[in-house]
């Protein structure tokens, strides 16, 4: 049972009835006659592999509201993509699948490199952005919901309550983002949002005031979910990361585009579960580590855009007072787990903090170093811009190696 409370910031969408699924995707069946909507699934082909995979299948073929649904597959040859389309085959939707491995796709890319439009890294950036291309270019949908192929729990009850805000026609929500408790057999997850995110945002606060971008970002109750939907016409002017940074990146975008009355959260599931990245403390490449660096640079990059002014002093400055800060943080959850029987390592999460602090120092190093990396994909307006026939040249990639290869 969730609360009402509002900040103010953007509205809070809270789950307070329990309200059955069939009720809502009624709702959304009349709401699709005005508006299409569709589903973006940024997909490895290891998650085909995975106990999450068929669940999602299973329910997403129950779904009746939806007009398309736009996969893209990282990571497959060309035997596991010919799997991919038997597996997606159960769907009863309109179900395209982007080989993004493959010699068409990997053809268009080499035309966006040699304009240099191209994403800079491989990654789920890089795929969602592939996908929202293809979303626009085939005018099948007016609004999209996007969510992660790795969740244990799903229900399509999490599909329908992410769209519900964008579909409603007496709404007038652009974008929408989901939250939930990272709370699953019996641990407390959601490490990165919980250690880093929350106190670093308290820590910037303390050191530079209280910033519109940071009172705006503390706002989102999880702000690392990678469930949201949004109209198609944002996706037109987006620019995204294409490394960790996504999902801050993206509500970076938001605000910089849309008025906060435009932008809301809502609460998508009362149990999450996926698959859990590792700590990675021995390699600042991989896992969470890798993640802390990329979420702290897209802050950091943020702010520099506010006109906040870094240097080695102020990352020393923002190091210290983060683990502070993170210290007292961890001492909040460990007793917010005791209350609710939750197993909670304390061991586990100070080691967390303490790689973080490293991080911090990195990541400001790497924005002090590469004062002209670009740190955003181009929008598909862009794109479009500079390379007209490129999005149909998409389309029809995409539509050749399903019909070559189903």
């Amino acid at each position: 049972m969730g609360d009402f409370y509002q900040t103010g910031i953007v509205t809070t969408l809270h789950n307070l009835t329990q309200r059955p699924t069939g009720a809502l995707e009624s709702e959304l069946l009349a709401f699709s006659k005005q508006k299409r909507l569709g589903l973006i699934l940024p997909c490895l082909y290891s998650e085909l592999e995975t106990e999450a995979m068929p669940n999602i299948v299973r329910e997403l073929s129950h779904v009746p509201y939806l007009s398309q649904l736009v996969i893209g597959l990282d990571c497959a040859n060309q035997e596991e993509y010919r799997k991919a389309l038997v597996v997606f085959s159960q769907l009863p939707h309109e179900t395209k699948v982007l080989w993004n491995d493959g010699p068409r796709l990997r053809a268009v890319d080499q035309k966006l490199r040699d304009a240099k439009l191209s994403p800079d890294q491989m990654g789920k950036g890089r795929n969602v952005w592939f996908c929202m291309g293809y979303a626009l270019g085939s005018n099948q949908a007016d609004a999209f919901a996007i969510h992660d192929c790795d969740i244990v729990t799903y229900d399509r009850a999490l599909l329908a309550r992410l769209l519900y805000p964008v579909a409603h026609p007496q709404f007038n929500y652009e974008f929408c983002k989901g939250y939930y408790a990272r709370v699953a057999n019996g641990k407390m997850n959601g490490r990165v949002t919980r250690l880093l995110v929350t106190p670093l945002l308290q820590t910037l606060k303390q050191i530079f005031g209280s910033l519109e971008y940071l009172d705006y970002l503390d706002s989102f109750r999880y702000p690392l979910a990678g469930e949201m939907s949004l109209n198609r016409d944002v996706i037109k002017d987006l620019r995204i990361p294409s490394d960790w940074g996504l999902e801050i990146g993206i509500l970076s975008e938001m605000t910089r585009n849309y008025s906060k009355k435009r932008l809301c959260q809502v609460d998508i599931a009362d149990r999450y579960d996926h698959k859990h990245q590792e700590l990675s403390l021995d390699d600042a490449n991989t896992g969470l580590s890798r993640m802390s660096i990329d979420i702290s640079k897209a802050i950091f990059r943020k702010l520099a855009t506010t006109g906040i002014v870094f240097n080695q002093e102020t990352f020393r400055t923002i190091k210290a007072m983060y683990y502070r800060v993170a210290l007292d943080f961890v001492d909040h959850y460990k007793n917010d787990a005791a209350i609710n029987g939750l197993d909670l390592d304390l061991h586990r999460e100070e080691k967390a903090v303490e790689l973080f602090a490293l991080n911090l120092m990195k990541a400001g190093n790497h924005f002090l170093e590469n004062p002209t990396e670009r740190p955003f994909i181009p929008s598909w307006n862009r794109v479009n811009s500079a390379l007209p026939g490129l999005m149909d040249e998409l389309l029809k990639s995409v539509d050749a190696d399903m019909r070559e290869f189903n």
